[in-house]
């Protein structure tokens, strides 16, 4: 059976939430998780992560306000766009959004929307600033385990009969990064 789940926070220790709680609690919720004293900027607050982990598909979470939830419009959406995914829905007493119903939904829409446009616009930034590192000659991706000294030295050990399993103990990496690194070197193209 679906569940009306609430959520209050305030900012510092010397708030009180009595008036988020009574309101949450007109509205059916139960339980209702509470943040004391935790910032609205802070991702990772308790009280929270236990609400989000609380909720299943069908559920609803109610907020005395959005700001209560989320203090920046990201965070906000990046919540709104799990919510959605997951099948549960939302609602805050303050600004009358509530997903349930058209208007809600629609608003949810417009949020979704900005969401996916939030994340093509980072993945295009992303894109762009790889590009011009590269071209600046920034090696991208992860640091190789080998210095081209080491694979001279690992193809010339080689050379001499050194087996694959010493040249890696010598150097300290695996069997395969000596495979995959310095035979290919050691193969005369003709």
């Amino acid at each position: 059976m679906p569940r009306t789940i609430g959520y209050a926070r305030v900012s510092t220790e010397e708030q009180e939430p009595a008036l988020q709680i009574n309101a949450l609690r007109q509205a059916g919720c139960c339980p209702i998780f509470c943040d004391h004293g935790a910032s609205g900027a802070d991702r990772d607050r308790v009280e929270l992560a236990k609400a989000l982990g609380t909720l299943e598909t069908g559920d609803k979470l109610i907020v005395w306000k959005l700001d209560r939830l989320a203090r920046s419009v990201s965070h906000l959406i990046q919540l709104l766009d799990d919510f959605g995914q997951r099948g549960i829905q939302f609602e805050s007493l303050t600004e009358k959004i509530d997903t349930a119903s058209a208007y809600g939904e629609f608003v949810f829409h417009i949020l979704a929307g900005f969401a996916q446009m939030e994340r093509r616009l980072i993945s295009e930034r992303t894109k762009a600033g790889m590009l011009n590192a590269k071209n600046n000659g920034v090696l991208l991706g992860r640091r190789r385990k080998l210095s081209g000294e080491q694979i001279s030295l690992a193809s010339k050990l080689l050379e001499e009969g050194f087996s694959i399993c010493d040249i890696a103990d010598l150097l300290g990496v695996s069997k395969s990064t000596i495979s995959r690194r310095v035979l290919p070197a050691c193969i005369d193209v003709v």
